[in-house]
C-alpha cells in the first residue's frame, strides 16, 4: 500500500517483507500492564483550595435547601396552628435536617463515594467494585480497580450477604434499576426545580406590585430561566464564585433574623430540640400529622444534591460548609420563624417576609429573589455530574462532555442535557402556571431517592465498610423509618400532580437499562470467536505469511508503509484487523494497534502518554496512547507521534546491545566491524528499525472499524428482538463519524463488517 503523487492509497502486490531473513518465527507476545494512573482516583485538597471549594460548595449545593424557609411553614398548615402543633412541626424539621442530613448524609452516606463521586449510581459503581454483578466494558475494564475482598477477610454475616447479591440474578437487576432509578428521579427533579424556585421568586416580587399579569409573571419567569442555563457553559468555578455570595448573605440574613425573632418574641420554642414533641405530634393528629409531613419534607429538599454533587468538589468541603454554615443557619431560621409565629399563628401564611426585623424588607426581598433564583443550580449540576457517571458506565449513550476545569476533575458541563433541561423546565413553568401546583409534585423525587439511598448504604457497610449487621442495623432501622415516614406521606401528592415527576423518572430509567441491555448483548457479540494473532496468521515453509485454513489459507500480500488500526478495547486481536486481513489478504510492513485511554485529569505527563509492546507477529505492536481531557492526541502528525514512539521503543527494549542499534538510532549505516560482531538479537533490532524507517519513509495508513450490528430473530423473541431494535436506532443516531477524525481524509481506510446479535 503506497502513496502516489496525489496522497491516494494503492495497494501493491507481492512486494518481499523486509524482515523475513530475519523474524523467521512468531515473537514472544508482551502484555502492556496497567499503571495505577490508569485508575480514576478521589483528588484531595487542604488549606486555602479546600476552603475555596467550600465556598464554591456553598454557592452550588445550598441554594435549593437554604431557600426553603421561605414556604416550609405555609406547605405544613392550612390554617393557624396551635402552640403545641408549631412546636411539634419545629421538632420534626430540627430532626430531619439533623438525623437526615447531618448524620445520614453528612457523617454517613458522603463516606459511600466512588473515588470521589456521589450519588446513587456510585454506590452501586462501588458495590460492584467489592462484588462480582457488573458486566465491564472490554474498552474500560482494565481501568477499573476490583477490590473485592478474600472469603476469610468478611465476617460471616457480610460474606453472607455477598453471596447472595452475587449469586441471585434478580438482586443484580435490582440493584441496577434502583441505581439509575435515582439518577432519574434527580433529572426529573432537575426539570421541576427551576421552575419551582425561579417561579415562586418571580411570585414573590408581587408581595410589592400586585399589579403583575398572569402573563408577566411566567414571561419573566421564562426570560429567567433562559438567562439561567445560557451561563452554564462558563463552568461550576465561575458559576459558583458568582451564586456564593447570595447563598452566604442569604444564610447569614437567616441566621440573624432567627436570632432576633427568638430573642424578640418566644425563647421557650427550644424545647423543640426535645424529639418528645415531635412523637406528641402524631399521637394528637393522627392521620392528619402524617400527611402534614409533606410540608414538613421541604425542608429537606436538595439533600439528594449534596450527594449527587459530590465529585464537582470534595467529601471534606462538602461537610465544612454544611456544619459551620448551613446547618446551624437553617436551624435558627426555622427556630426564628416558630418564635414569632408563637405570638403571631397567622404569620405562618407567609413565614419569611412576615418574621423580618422592621427596615430590612427590602434587602430581604432581594437577596430572596436572587437566592431563589440560583437555588436550582444544585439539581442542575447534580444532573451533569449523574449523566457523567451513566455514560462512562455505558448506561447511556456518549454525548459531548466538557470538563470546566483544570483543577477540579470532576466538574463537568453537558451542552445536550443543559439545553433540554431548559426546554423541559419551561414547557414546566407554563403548563403548571403556580408554585402551588409545582408543590404537588415538588418533593417526591427527593424522599424517593433518599431512600433508595437508606437501603443502598446498608450493603455498602455490609460489603465494603465490613461493619458488623447488629451495628449496621442499628442505625439503619430508625433512618428508614423516618424516611418511610416521609416517603408514604409523599406519595399522597402523586395524584395531584408528582405522577408527572415520576412518569418522567420511570422514563429515564427505561432508556439507562435499554442502553446497558443493549451493550452488554454488543459486548457478547463482539467476544465471540476472538482469536489469537498466531492461529489466524500463520508462516508457511517458504517464509511467506498466509492466512489460516479457516479464513481461506490464501497468502498475505505486503504492503508497503505503515498501517495503524485503532483497536476499542486495548487487548486481543483488534476486529478490525482480523477483518482487513479477510477482506484484503494483506499486511503492511509494519502493523499497529492504536488504542486510546482516557483518563480524567486534565494532562497525562508526556512520560506516562505512550506505552509499546510487540506481538507474537513480526513488526506488529500494540500502543496505548494516554491522555487527559484537555489532551488532543488525534492530530494529522499522529503517524508522526506512533513513528516516534515505536523507534524509542525498539532502541529501549535492547538497549543493551548498543554498536548496531547506535549507529541505527542516528540514522547512520552500522559499520561492517560492528555488524559482524553483534549477536542475533542485534541484528534482530538492527533489521527492525530498518524495516520501520522504511516504512515510514514510504506511507502512514489509519485504518478505522465500522462496526454494523445485525438482529438473528431466531434467537431472539419479539421483546427482546423491539428493545434491541430501539438501542441500534439509538446507537446509529448518536455513534461519532469516521469523518471527524482529525486526520488526512486520503489516509484514512473505513473497514465495514457484521456482528450477530
Amino acid at each position: 500500500m503506497a502513496a502516489d503523487n496525489g496522497g491516494h492509497i494503492n495497494f501493491v502486490g507481492q512486494e518481499k517483507h523486509v524482515g523475513h531473513d530475519i523474524d523467521s518465527v512468531y515473537d514472544e507476545e508482551e502484555v502492556i500492564k496497567t499503571k495505577e494512573s490508569d485508575f480514576k482516583h478521589k483528588q484531595k485538597f487542604k488549606g486555602w483550595t479546600l476552603m475555596w471549594l467550600s465556598y464554591q460548595a456553598t454557592g452550588v449545593i445550598y441554594g435549593d435547601i437554604g431557600t426553603s424557609p421561605l414556604y416550609v411553614y405555609s406547605s405544613t398548615f392550612s390554617s393557624d396552628p396551635s402552640h403545641d402543633d408549631l412546636l411539634g412541626a419545629l421538632s420534626l424539621i430540627i430532626w430531619a435536617l439533623t438525623l437526615i442530613v447531618t448524620v445520614k448524609y453528612v457523617c454517613i452516606v458522603l463516606f459511600a463515594d466512588d473515588e470521589g463521586e456521589g450519588g446513587t449510581f456510585a454506590m452501586y459503581n462501588l458495590i460492584s467494585r467489592y462484588c462480582n454483578i457488573s458486566k465491564l466494558d472490554p474498552k474500560t475494564k482494565s481501568m477499573v480497580k476490583m477490590e473485592r475482598y478474600l472469603t476469610n477477610e468478611l465476617r460471616p454475616s457480610s460474606r453472607g450477604f455477598r453471596d447472595v447479591l452475587e449469586h441471585s440474578s434478580f438482586i443484580h437487576g435490582l440493584l441496577k434499576v434502583l441505581a439509575v432509578f435515582g439518577v432519574s428521579l434527580i433529572v426529573a427533579d432537575g426539570v421541576l426545580t427551576p421552575a419551582q424556585s425561579i417561579l415562586g421568586a418571580i411570585q414573590g416580587i408581587e408581595v410589592v406590585s400586585s399589579s403583575l399579569t398572569y402573563h408577566t409573571v411566567i414571561g419573566i419567569s421564562c426570560a429567567t430561566l433562559v438567562l439561567l442555563f445560557a451561563v452554564q457553559p462558563l463552568g461550576i468555578t465561575k458559576i459558583s464564585a458568582a451564586w456564593a455570595p447570595i447563598v452566604i448573605i442569604w444564610l447569614l440574613f437567616n441566621f440573624c433574623f432567627g436570632v432576633y425573632n427568638l430573642a424578640k418574641h418566644d425563647w421557650t420554642v427550644l424545647k423543640a430540640f426535645s424529639p418528645y414533641f415531635a412523637g406528641v405530634w402524631f399521637v394528637r393528629n393522627g392521620t392528619e400529622g402524617w400527611k402534614q409531613l409533606g410540608g414538613v419534607l421541604l425542608a429537606f429538599t436538595g439533600v439528594e444534591a449534596l450527594f449527587a454533587d459530590l465529585g464537582a468538589f470534595s467529601r471534606a468541603a462538602v461537610q465544612i460548609s454544611w456544619v459551620f454554615l448551613t446547618y446551624p443557619c437553617l436551624l435558627m431560621a426555622y427556630i426564628g420563624q416558630a418564635a414569632y409565629i408563637s405570638d403571631i399563628p397567622s404569620a405562618y401564611a407567609n413565614p419569611f417576609f412576615l418574621t423580618v426585623p422592621p427596615g430590612t424588607f427590602w434587602p430581604s426581598l432581594v437577596i430572596s429573589i436572587l437566592a431563589a433564583i440560583v437555588a436550582s443550580q444544585a439539581t442542575i449540576t447534580a444532573t451533569f455530574q449523574l449523566l457523567s457517571q451513566v455514560m462512562n458506565s455505558s448506561y447511556f449513550p456518549h454525548i459531548s462532555m466538557t470538563y470546566t476545569s483544570k483543577k477540579f476533575h470532576g466538574q463537568v458541563y453537558i451542552p445536550v442535557a443543559n439545553w433540554l433541561l431548559m426546554i423541559g423546565t419551561i414547557i414546566v413553568t407554563a403548563v403548571y402556571k403556580n408554585t402551588t401546583s409545582l408543590g404537588n409534585a415538588y418533593g417526591v423525587c427527593v424522599i424517593l431517592v433518599t431512600f433508595i439511598t437508606t437501603f443502598m448504604i446498608a450493603l455498602v457497610a455490609l460489603i465494603v465498610w465490613r461493619i458488623h449487621w447488629l451495628l449496621v442495623f442499628a442505625v439503619w432501622l430508625p433512618i428508614v423509618t423516618l424516611d418511610g415516614l416521609f416517603l408514604t406521606a409523599a406519595m399522597t401528592k402523586v395524584p395531584n400532580g408528582a405522577w408527572s415527576t415520576l412518569m418522567l423518572a420511570v422514563i429515564l430509567s427505561g432508556i439507562f437499562v435499554l442502553w446497558r441491555y443493549g451493550k452488554e448483548k454488543q459486548w457478547s457479540a463482539e467476544g465471540r470467536d476472538r482469536s489469537d494473532l498466531t492461529t489466524i496468521v500463520l508462516k508457511a515453509k517458504d517464509g511467506e505469511w498466509k492466512l489460516a485454513p479457516e479464513m481461506g489459507g490464501r497468502q498475505l500480500t505486503h504492503i508497503k508503509g505503515i498501517s495503524i488500526f485503532f483497536d476499542k478495547a486495548g487487548s486481543m486481536v483488534p476486529t478490525v484487523y482480523e477483518e482487513f486481513l479477510r477482506k484484503f489478504e494483506a499486511r503492511a510492513e509494519v502493523e499497529v494497534f492504536l488504542h486510546f485511554r482516557g483518563l480524567i485529569i486534565p494532562h497525562v505527563p508526556d512520560e506516562e502518554k505512550f506505552s509499546v509492546a510487540r506481538t507474537s507477529l513480526p513488526n506488529c505492536y500494540r500502543m496505548i496512547v494516554r491522555h487527559g481531557y484537555n489532551d488532543v492526541v488525534v492530530t494529522e502528525n499522529l503517524g508522526d507521534l506512533v513513528y516516534s514512539e515505536l523507534r524509542k521503543y525498539i532502541v529501549q527494549s535492547w538497549a543493551q546491545n548498543e554498536p548496531a542499534i547506535a549507529d541505527l538510532s542516528s540514522g547512520a549505516e552500522p559499520s561492517t566491524a560492528n555488524s559482524a560482531g553483534t549477536s542475533a538479537d542485534d541484528r534482530k533490532v538492527a533489521k527492525r528499525l530498518e524495516v520501520l524507517d522504511q516504512a515510514y519513509a514510504a506511507q502512514t495508513v489509519y485504518i478505522v472499524g465500522k462496526e454494523q450490528l445485525r438482529l438473528l430473530r431466531t434467537t431472539n423473541n419479539i421483546f427482546k428482538w423491539t428493545i434491541l431494535n430501539v438501542f441500534l436506532w439509538i446507537r446509529d443516531n448518536t455513534r461519532a463519524k469516521v469523518a471527524s477524525m482529525k486526520i488526512p481524509v486520503e489516509k484514512l481506510v473505513e473497514v465495514g463488517f457484521v456482528k450477530e446479535m
